[in-house]
C-alpha cells in the first residue's frame, strides 16, 4: 500500500489499496487505528477514488476528532511498559535502561524515539517467548517459530504449520492483557477455530480471561497512539475507530 494525501484544510493521509477482485471504491478504517485505506478497483482511476474519499471527509473528519491525541516517543513523553507509566528521559551509555520508572535513552534527540522502539521490540520479544514456551509446554504442543510485527487489525496470530505472531505493542498493554493474547493463540495449535472446544482451551491456559479481553477491547486502540519516528517525520494522520458503511 502506499500513501496519498487528500487535499483540504487539513489533509488527511491515506492508505492506497488496489485490488483486482474490490467492485467498488471503499474507505474502511481499522478498529484498532491507524490511516483509514482507500481500496480502488484495479483497473479504475485513482482520481475518482480521492473524489470518493473526499464525499466522505465530514466523516473522517468526525473521526479524527474522536481519537486521542498522538503521543511521540521522545524526552519528558510517558509511554506505557506492560502497563506502568514510564517517562522517557535522556540517558548515557550505548543502550537504553529502564531504572525507577524512568526509561533512559542515549544519543541525539532524533534518534530517541527509534531507539525506544528498539528498546520495546526486544523486551516484547523476551516476554512472549517465555509466555508461548510456558502456555505451549501446558498445552502439549509445539509452536515453530515466533514473528512481532506493528499490526493494526489484529493482536496475534497462530498459522496452522504451528506459526505465532504477536504485535509487539503488546509490551505496552498490562502484562495480564499480553497473557490471555498469548494463550488465545498457543490454543489455536490445538483448535484452529473459535468454537466451544477452543474457548474452553483458552479458560484451561488462562482461567478468567475475560476481563483481559474487554480491556483489549475497550483500550487496546490506545497502544497505536504511540509514535516511534521524530514528530517532524510525521505527515497528517488518521487514527480512527470504525468503518465508513
Amino acid at each position: 500500500m502506499t500513501d496519498v494525501l487528500l487535499p483540504g484544510d487539513p489533509p488527511i493521509r491515506l492508505k492506497l489499496r488496489r485490488s483486482a477482485r474490490a467492485r467498488r471504491y471503499a474507505l474502511r478504517v481499522p478498529a484498532t487505528g491507524g490511516d483509514a485505506v482507500l481500496t480502488v478497483p484495479g483497473r479504475a482511476a485513482l482520481e475518482e477514488g480521492l473524489q470518493f474519499a473526499q464525499s466522505r471527509r465530514d466523516w473522517l473528519l468526525r473521526q479524527i476528532h474522536k481519537q486521542p491525541d498522538i503521543l511521540y516517543a521522545v524526552p519528558g513523553a510517558s509511554i506505557p511498559i506492560e502497563g506502568h507509566p514510564v517517562e522517557i528521559v535522556s540517558g548515557t551509555g550505548r543502550s537504553p535502561r529502564l531504572f525507577e520508572s524512568k526509561l533512559h535513552v542515549p544519543g541525539p534527540a532524533q534518534r530517541i524515539p527509534a531507539k525506544v522502539a528498539g528498546f520495546l521490540k526486544t523486551l516484547a520479544r523476551a516476554q512472549l517467548a517465555d509466555a508461548c514456551d510456558s502456555y505451549a509446554q501446558k498445552l502439549g504442543r509445539d509452536y515453530t517459530r515466533l514473528d512481532l510485527r506493528d499490526t493494526h487489525g489484529r493482536w496475534g496470530s497462530c498459522s496452522s504449520n504451528g506459526r505465532l505472531m504477536f504485535s509487539w505493542r503488546l509490551i505496552m498493554a498490562p502484562k495480564a492483557v499480553r497473557n490471555y493474547v498469548v494463550a488465545h493463540e498457543v490454543a489455536h495449535l490445538a483448535h484452529m477455530n473459535h468454537g466451544p472446544k477452543f474457548w474452553a482451551t483458552v479458560e484451561q491456559l488462562y482461567p478468567g480471561y475475560t476481563a483481559q479481553r474487554l480491556w483489549l477491547r475497550q483500550q487496546g486502540a490506545t497502544l497505536h497512539r504511540y509514535r516511534f519516528t521524530a514528530p517532524e517525520h510525521e505527515g497528517p494522520n488518521l487514527d480512527h475507530r470504525h468503518n465508513s458503511d
